[in-house]
C-alpha cells in the first residue's frame, strides 16, 4: 500500500537505500513489532521502576493488553512495507504507544504516593507520641501561668520542706504564694487532714465562744464570762495558728519556719488559757495558793514560748524535744492537783471540781503528743499513711478532743463552784 507523497504525508517518498537504512537501524533498536513478552520487558524498562510484587503482575497485564510500542525516533520512517505499514499506521501506533507509558507512568506514581501515605501511617503513633508530649508541656506552662500545681515525692522536695521520711507521696511543692497556698485547701495532699482537723475546730469554738459570752449577765456574770474567755482564746489562737501554719507552710522557707513558730506558740497559750478556769474554781476562796500556781503556769508558758522562737526548735531532729516540752508543761497541773486532793480528799476532787475530766485532758494531751513524736503509725507503714491517719492528724484529733473535754470539765466545776454562792455564804454553810 503506497502513500502519496503530497496529500497524506507531505513529503518525498523515502528511497530504497533510506528504506535500508530504517531496516538496519530498526534492528539494531528492537522498534520492529515485537512480541507480547518482549513489550511486556520493554514497557516495564521505560516505566517507573517497581517496588512491589502487585504492582509489577498489573503493569504486565497492562502492557500485554495494550498496542505494541513504536519509538517516536523511528516514526521518521512512515511507510514500512516490510511490516505493512503506512506512514499514518506508524505515527498512530506510536502515539498510542506513547499514551500508553503515560497512563503506566501515573498508575506507578499513584502506588508510590500509596506506599508513601503507608509509610507515613506507620510513623503516625510516634509523631503522635510526640504531639502529646508537646501538649502536655504547654500545658504545664499553662498551669505555672494560672497557679496550678502537681503534687511530688518526698524525693522532690526542698529541704526545709522534708519533715516526715515516712510519708512518701503527696507533697504540696514550694508554691511561694499566699493564694495557691489557701486554694490547697480544697485539694488532697498531705496536709488535707492537718488543715481541716484544726479548721473545723477553729470555727467550732468560735461558735461556742460566741454563745457562751453573748449570754445576758443575769445567766452568766462578767467574771465568768472573762474566765471563760482565757480558755476560749487559747483554744482558738492555738486552733487558728495550727491550720494556718499547715496552709501556708509551703509557701517559702521564710513564711514556713514563722508561720511553725506561731503554731508551738498556740500549743503553749492552749495550755496556759487551759489552767486558769481550773484553777480559778478549784482554789474559789483561796487567794494565794490561786495566784501562786497561775504565776507558775504562766512562767513556764512564757518558757515554752521562747523556745519555741529558737528556729532549730522546729527542725525534725528536735522533734522529741518539742513534745517533752510541751508534755512538761501539761504536767505542771499535777503539782495543784495534788494540793487540792491533799486539802480536800479525792472523792472531793472528783465529784465537785472534775478532777476525772482534768485527768482524761491531760491523757489525749500527753498520748497525742507521744503519737506525733514517734510518728506512728507512718513509721510501721511507710507510704501507707502520706494522705489519712497519719501521726499528726492523729495528734490534732487528740488535740481538739482534749480541747472540748477541758471545755465540758470547767463548766461542771462552774456549775458546782455558783451554786454555793460566795465565798463568806460557802464559809457559813
Amino acid at each position: 500500500m503506497s502513500v502519496s507523497p503530497t496529500t497524506e504525508v507531505g513529503f518525498p517518498r523515502p528511497t530504497q537505500q533510506e528504506r535500508t537504512t530504517v531496516t538496519k537501524r530498526n534492528n539494531t533498536q528492537t522498534a520492529s513489532i515485537p512480541s507480547t513478552d518482549s513489550n511486556t520487558s520493554h514497557t516495564q524498562s521505560m516505566s517507573k521502576p517497581s517496588t512491589s510484587n502487585s504492582r509489577s503482575s498489573t503493569n504486565t497485564a497492562l502492557v500485554e493488553d495494550s498496542p505494541q510500542l513504536i519509538s517516536l525516533a523511528d516514526t521518521e520512517d512512515l511507510d514500512d512495507p516490510d511490516n505493512g505499514l503506512s506512514g499514518d499506521e506508524v505515527r498512530k501506533k506510536t502515539e498510542e504507544g506513547k499514551l500508553l507509558q503515560d497512563a503506566n507512568y501515573e498508575h506507578n506514581s499513584e502506588n508510590d504516593d500509596e506506599e508513601e501515605a503507608g509509610e507515613e501511617d506507620a510513623l503516625n503513633p510516634a509523631v503522635d507520641i510526640i504531639h502529646a508530649i508537646g501538649r502536655r508541656m504547654e500545658q504545664a506552662e499553662e498551669f505555672v501561668k494560672k497557679g496550678w500545681w502537681e503534687i511530688v515525692h518526698h524525693n522532690h522536695l526542698p529541704n526545709w520542706l522534708k519533715d516526715n521520711e515516712f510519708l512518701l507521696h503527696g507533697h504540696r511543692p514550694q508554691l511561694n504564694s499566699f493564694s495557691d497556698c489557701f486554694k490547697s485547701v480544697f485539694r488532697i495532699h498531705t496536709e488535707t487532714g492537718n488543715i481541716w482537723t484544726h479548721l473545723l475546730g477553729f470555727i467550732a469554738f468560735i461558735g461556742i465562744a460566741g454563745y457562751f459570752l453573748s449570754r445576758p449577765t443575769i445567766e452568766v456574770q462578767w467574771q465568768e464570762k472573762a474566765v471563760f474567755s482565757a480558755f476560749f482564746l487559747g483554744a482558738i489562737l492555738c486552733l487558728g495558728f495550727s491550720w494556718v501554719f499547715h496552709t501556708v507552710y509551703c509557701h517559702s522557707e521564710r513564711v514556713g519556719r514563722l508561720f511553725n513558730k506561731l503554731d508551738y506558740c498556740g500549743i503553749a497559750l492552749l495550755t496556759m488559757g487551759s489552767f486558769v478556769p481550773w484553777l480559778y474554781y478549784s482554789f474559789y476562796c483561796e487567794l494565794g495558793p490561786k495566784i501562786a500556781y497561775l504565776v507558775l503556769i504562766f512562767t513556764l508558758g512564757g518558757f515554752c514560748i521562747l523556745v519555741s522562737l529558737w528556729d532549730k526548735f522546729a527542725e525534725p531532729r528536735f522533734r522529741a524535744v518539742r513534745a517533752g516540752v510541751f508534755v512538761a508543761l501539761g504536767l505542771s497541773g499535777v503539782i495543784p492537783a495534788c494540793h487540792y486532793v491533799i486539802q480536800n480528799g479525792f472523792w472531793d476532787a472528783v465529784n465537785n471540781v472534775a478532777m476525772g475530766w482534768l485527768v482524761l485532758m491531760a491523757f489525749l494531751y500527753i498520748f497525742g503528743a507521744f503519737i506525733y513524736a514517734i510518728r506512728f503509725p507512718e513509721r510501721i507503714f511507710p507510704g501507707k499513711c502520706d494522705i489519712w491517719f497519719q501521726s499528726h492528724q492523729i495528734f490534732h484529733m487528740f488535740v481538739l478532743a482534749g480541747a472540748f473535754v477541758h471545755y465540758h470539765g470547767i463548766s461542771e466545776i462552774a456549775n458546782y463552784r455558783l451554786t454555793l454562792g460566795d465565798c463568806v455564804e460557802a464559809v457559813v454553810a
